[in-house]
């Protein structure tokens, strides 16, 4: 029969620095091939099958693979078929050294490794590149080229492999690694298997009533015809409900405290300023860095997710030497959020504030007077599914002893579409201006809001005074389709100046459509009167108790409540009365519909070669067998972008500071081209200079392409525009991908069996860095109703001091010919030309460091079934971004970078597993620009434990972030909080039999 797989990918697997983690993610490692039977050794010597049976064994079973190999790859296993450790793969992924995750709703979604985050890091499934899909916010283009770990199940992983250092053989694409996902194959596992697990999760983030939702997985798989043919089937089907307390503060750019910002708007006012009361402690010096909140509110969020994955995979050996495998992977992620918020919005008019000292300066708190302003209630729904198949066919043949040849092929889609009679991104806006002062307090960790209700006006939080406001719905969807064919070989020598060559050659199609549309009214003053909306269209809800725990959630002052309200019950009633779907202010609806029209399409081709190759060597040095591994890998991409888009004619004045453009009916069609090529050379050396310790040292160059937003073609228009300000961004396919020179050196001790100790250093200087510089540029057939001759007229007549809302309704009550067919000014010929503050990605031709240590240990405690893992990752880089510079200045950094680690301890016999996991992430810039914001530092602790009975069914319980630890990020500042967020655990029981 087919007894060994000479793929070089499979070879590598077995060949590399193998960390396999089991259960909680502990590092697996093995017996050597000379301690195991001799009626066994040619089974361990199958390089690419790694057998696991619990915590213990998985650790020794590897310990031969990580000694013998070379390079640096970490890997997760799983315990057995169908047993991954983890339900979600990035929260397995982050107890490697170096690997750190992203959440989204509570769950891993995304991984970083030695601090680069999701967009440096290449996922590939079986080794083949992958598509994603994300709507982000609905309304603007794709930006992430990051595979979602939250759209896979993990019952069919047998294991996630994690390519630290580059070799010719390996995709590039990844700066920070190459991620493998690998599946179950039925021939490498002969005879029967077969599982079939149920599990109930119980969330506590759930903010009404606590359910406990259903998981339910199977496994089966099989061979026929003396272990020819292989078949493997595989589904699962897992619903999670939760929720998200949180607190989310929008924040002005970065501003100087020198004389030279004083007219931007936002800015501090200055003795002598219209809007200037002395109201400023300890304002902030004239090199001081500061920034003002624009925005403030407390968001309730319930979520619904559903998640469902399946595959099957059919193999045949058509003779000992040919083996066919065809798999399909299925998944689907459904995710629906009903989003409740309670906000404030700053005009920066009359202010008072308080700062602490530079030279960054935080606010203590910041408080606007009005003569009425109003207290928001919005609620949003983003309802979305994420729809993944993959089609693929391999053949392998050994054509002699020597000669391997194989060829893969693949088709694979990801799509996402609105699953809702709304679109991908919709939201409704209540308000009532009763609002005579509001504050923002910064001195605990969540900003207190608070309202001041006086001069007579309405009480804001009094149901009978609400009306419907603003609405906006978006409609977005997505669709990725990567074509891939692979033409891959090894031959092998009897001499010993080159033991092996691997030799390949790919293609690659990558075509990314996006399209967006929008339907907006922004009447944002109010829609009728408080009389056309039910007061039991509204539910009372408590806010202070959302976020017990956290500081400030027990000042009197915050904000006690908000009313929510069904999203879908409010829309239907103001479509009813005020024709928000039919008749919007801006877009056009779908007959019949609220799904806006989509009158942007763009799309992105990626056409990639790719040819490599590579020489492995064993040679003698001082009396011992070292390896050499020399490669080189040759990309090419060619890359088109276009984009079909409505341009704006026009501009109206629809509120006091929010302008909005009207748009060309026909839209009109842009491209841009871009292309590059790279050679990548890698060397892998690796030598034992005395017993049970091995050093190692790799070089390399690799290749981040640009994320999709960077590339895109058209501009996109930031909407509504300010009096002083209109924003648009665009994007350049014409970027080089990002190129990285690493260096990795390593050492290991092998103290024992199944114990260790180890070591390394990594280096990465990287060129063609992607920031965000910005232009400005006159659209002179746009003009600002608010700075021409109506406008002059306006101020001469009500005074210098005039605000814009008084200048607005005068040229409303004097210029009523000027006027849509809503009452709100229209640009003029006359009026000031609009000029658009456009960013735009740039590349800069400084190189930047990247260095680290990882540190690790693995003991366990001779027989007593007690074992402990521990790792630490210190990250530093001279390219970090400067806070006390102000948004004028472009910056690079990269997100993500920050020390981590993990403590891992554990205990099993025969029956009983028990697994606790700490890890940690230190503080991290989460993202640029001109205004950064960064994630504070975390750690969360998960508990698991299970046992066996003899009749194959095993019981076991989960918990995830059991202590209920909270995050929070800032901007400059740490009084500049950018969100605070509730933290809660999730737990999950179940039992599993294996048959």
């Amino acid at each position: 029969m087919y007894r060994e797989n000479k793929n070089p990918l499979a070879r590598l697997l077995a060949g590399v620095s193998v960390i396999a983690v089991a259960g909680f993610g502990a590092s697996a490692y093995a017996q050597d091939v000379e301690q195991i039977p001799e009626e066994q050794q040619d089974e361990a010597r199958v390089e690419d099958e790694v057998v696991v049976l619990g915590i213990r064994s998985s650790l020794r079973d590897a310990l031969g693979l990580k000694r013998d190999g070379q390079g640096v790859v970490d890997a997760i296993t799983a315990e057995d078929i169908g047993q991954f450790p983890d339900t979600n793969l990035a929260e397995s992924l982050q107890r490697i050294s170096g690997v750190s995750i992203d959440r989204s709703l509570g769950e891993g979604s995304s991984v970083t490794v030695r601090g680069f985050g999701a967009d440096f890091n290449l996922v590939t499934f079986n080794g083949r590149q992958m598509p994603t899909s994300t709507l982000g916010d609905g309304a603007s283009p794709p930006s992430s080229r990051s595979f979602d770990f939250g759209n896979l199940a993990s019952e069919a992983i047998s294991a996630v492999e994690v390519y630290k250092t580059s070799r010719a053989i390996i995709p590039t694409g990844g700066i920070g690694a190459t991620i493998n996902i690998r599946t179950t194959r039925p021939l490498e596992a002969p005879g029967l298997n077969a599982t079939i697990g149920l599990k109930g999760v119980y969330d506590e983030s759930q903010l009404e009533d606590t359910d406990l939702t259903p998981e339910i997985s199977g496994l089966y798989s099989n061979t026929f015809f003396d272990d020819r043919l292989g078949v493997s089937l595989s589904a699962s089907y897992q619903h999670r409900r939760g929720g998200v307390a949180q607190s989310n503060v929008g924040w002005r750019d970065g501003y100087l405290g020198s004389p030279a910002f004083q007219n931007e708007w936002g800015a501090l006012p200055v003795p002598g300023s219209w809007n200037f009361n002395g109201g400023v402690v300890n304002r902030p010096g004239d090199n001081d860095v500061y920034a003002v909140p624009q925005n403030a509110d407390y968001e309730l969020a319930d979520f619904d997710r559903k998640r469902v994955n399946g595959q099957l995979t059919l193999q045949y050996d058509f003779t000992d030497n040919i083996r066919a495998t065809v798999d399909y992977t299925y998944s689907q992620n459904e995710v629906e959020v009903n989003r409740s918020t309670a906000g404030i919005w700053f005009d920066h008019a009359q202010t008072n504030s308080a700062w602490t000292d530079g030279p960054v300066a935080g606010p203590l708190y910041y408080t606007e007077f009005f003569g009425a302003t109003d207290l928001s209630y919005s609620g949003a729904l983003i309802a979305n599914r994420s729809e993944n198949n993959s089609i693929g066919f391999n053949l392998a043949w050994d054509v002699n002893d020597r000669l391997s040849l194989e060829f893969d092929a693949h088709n694979s889609t990801a799509e996402s579409l609105p699953t809702n009679r709304f679109g991908s991104s919709v939201s409704l806006g209540t308000t009532v201006y009763g609002v005579s002062e509001q504050t923002i307090n910064f001195e605990n960790d969540l900003p207190v809001i608070s309202i001041v209700n006086g001069n007579g006006l309405p009480d804001p939080e009094d149901v009978t005074n609400r009306v419907g406001s603003g609405s906006s719905f978006r409609n977005a969807t997505m669709r990725d389709e990567i074509t891939q064919i692979r033409a891959m070989g090894s031959y092998e020598f009897d001499h010993r100046f080159i033991d092996s060559v691997d030799f390949g050659v790919s293609s690659i199609e990558n075509r990314v459509n996006s399209a967006y549309g929008f339907i907006q009214t922004d009447s944002w003053g109010g829609l009728g009167t408080p009389a056309d909306y039910p007061d039991d269209l509204f539910e009372w809800v408590s806010l202070p108790d959302k976020f017990e725990g956290i500081s400030g959630a027990n000042d009197p002052n915050m904000l006690q409540g908000m009313y929510r309200f069904n999203f879908e019950q409010l829309a239907d009633l103001m479509e009813s009365q005020f024709g928000i779907c039919s008749s919007p202010w801006t877009g056009t609806a779908m007959p019949g519909t609220c799904l806006a029209e989509q009158t942007v399409v763009r799309e992105i081709t990626e056409d990639t070669i790719s040819a490599y190759f590579q020489a492995n060597n064993t040679f003698d040095l001082m009396g011992r067998d070292a390896n050499l591994t020399v490669g080189l890998r040759y990309e090419e991409t060619e890359v088109t972008s276009s984009a079909l888009q409505q341009q704006p004619n026009g501009t109206i004045w629809a509120a006091p500071n929010e302008f909005y453009y009207t748009f060309d009916a026909t839209p009109s069609f842009t491209v841009a081209e871009g292309s590059y090529d790279h050679l990548l050379p890698s060397i892998d050396f690796d030598f034992q200079p005395m017993e049970y310790v091995k050093v190692r040292a790799s070089y390399s160059q690799t290749i981040t392409r640009p994320t999709y937003d960077n590339m895109q073609a058209g501009i996109d228009y930031v909407i509504p525009f300010r009096a002083a300000e209109a924003l648009g961004s665009q994007g350049n396919p014409g970027l080089d991908p990002y190129l990285s020179e690493n260096i990795d050196f390593s050492a290991e001790w092998y103290y024992a069996d199944d114990s260790y100790v180890s070591l390394g250093y990594f280096n990465k200087n990287v060129e063609n860095f992607i920031g965000t510089g910005r232009f400005d540029q006159t659209l002179s057939n746009l003009t600002n109703p608010s700075n021409g001759p109506r406008a002059d007229d306006a101020r001469a007549a009500l005074g210098s001091g005039a605000t814009l809302e008084e200048i607005r309704n005068y040229i409303i009550a004097n210029y009523p010919g000027t006027l849509d067919a809503q009452g709100n000014p229209i640009g003029q010929p006359g009026d000031a030309p609009i000029v658009l503050q456009t960013t735009i990605p740039v590349a800069d031709s400084q190189t930047a460091e990247f260095s680290g240590l990882e540190f690790a240990v693995q003991h366990l405690f001779g027989d007593t079934g007690f074992g402990v893992v521990f790792n630490y990752t210190l990250t530093d880089s001279d390219f970090t971004y400067d806070n006390t510079q102000p948004y004028t200045v472009t910056q690079f950094a990269v997100p993500g970078l920050s020390d981590s680690a993990n403590l891992i301890g554990f205990y099993e016999n025969e029956r009983f597993q028990v697994r606790a996991a700490y890890n940690w992430r230190d503080e991290f810039l989460a993202g640029g620009g001109p205004n950064p914001f960064y994630v504070e530092e975390y750690g969360q602790l998960d508990l698991s434990a299970s046992y066996d009975f003899e009749n194959g069914v095993s019981v076991f319980m989960e918990g995830i972030n059991v202590t209920g630890e909270n995050r929070r990020g800032h901007r400059r500042h740490e009084n500049n909080v950018f969100f605070m967020s509730q933290g809660d655990a999730r737990w999950a029981i179940g039992a599993r039999k294996t048959f």
